[in-house]
């Protein structure tokens, strides 16, 4: 099990090898920035919740969440803001942006890798955290079975390459102790509709 610990701006490579790049930035954004976005984007939002089959039974998504195409015209101001500062540190062709509210620390996502289909090859996937700080945990699907545990700070950017959705699963965990609400802005570039 590895833990990073991550000191000072700029951005980590947690690792770039066969398997797939991830890309660790911290203050992407200042907190200040982060702290308006997640304000305005907690109070505006249209959340919806879900529901989905879980080992055979029907069970309440543990989050919120909300999607836009960032060609929409009422694109919300904080993400209008938020592509610009992820375009700028990333080049990509970005078309979309899913949120999720984790809205305390019982709220979650299960281990997954993003559905392939719905990615254009070869573009990356960046995940934006605002609100509270909460543990993202990246495992490898076969051996050696590399575990990165992560703590994803309000402003930072996790970049996550499409070869790497191949070889990790990613989540968030539940936690024990009291955590206050977190959004994750994830971009992602989608295939045009046929």
């Amino acid at each position: 099990m590895a833990q990073f610990s991550l000191f000072g701006p700029g951005p980590r490579v947690l690792f770039d090898d066969a398997s797939g790049k991830v890309v660790y930035t911290p203050e992407l954004v200042s907190a200040a920035t982060a702290q308006a976005w997640f304000e305005q984007l907690f109070e505006s939002i249209a959340w919806r919740g879900g529901r989905r089959l879980m080992y055979e039974r029907e069970v309440d998504v543990p989050r919120l969440r909300a999607h836009f195409d960032l060609d929409d015209p009422a694109l919300p101001a904080p993400l209008r803001e938020a592509l610009v500062a992820v375009r700028g540190a990333v080049d990509a062709p970005f078309t979309s942006v899913g949120l999720n509210l984790y809205r305390d620390e019982r709220d979650s996502v299960a281990p997954h890798n993003d559905k392939l289909e719905d990615l254009v090859q070869g573009q990356s996937i960046a995940l934006l955290s605002l609100g509270a700080t909460r543990e993202m945990v990246i495992r490898a699907k076969r051996p050696p079975r590399r575990v990165l545990h992560l703590d994803l700070e309000a402003g930072s950017l996790l970049l996550m390459d499409y070869s790497s959705q191949f070889h990790y699963d990613h989540g968030i965990p539940k936690q024990r102790a009291p955590m206050g609400p977190r959004i994750s802005l994830a971009f992602r570039v989608r295939p045009l509709a046929p």
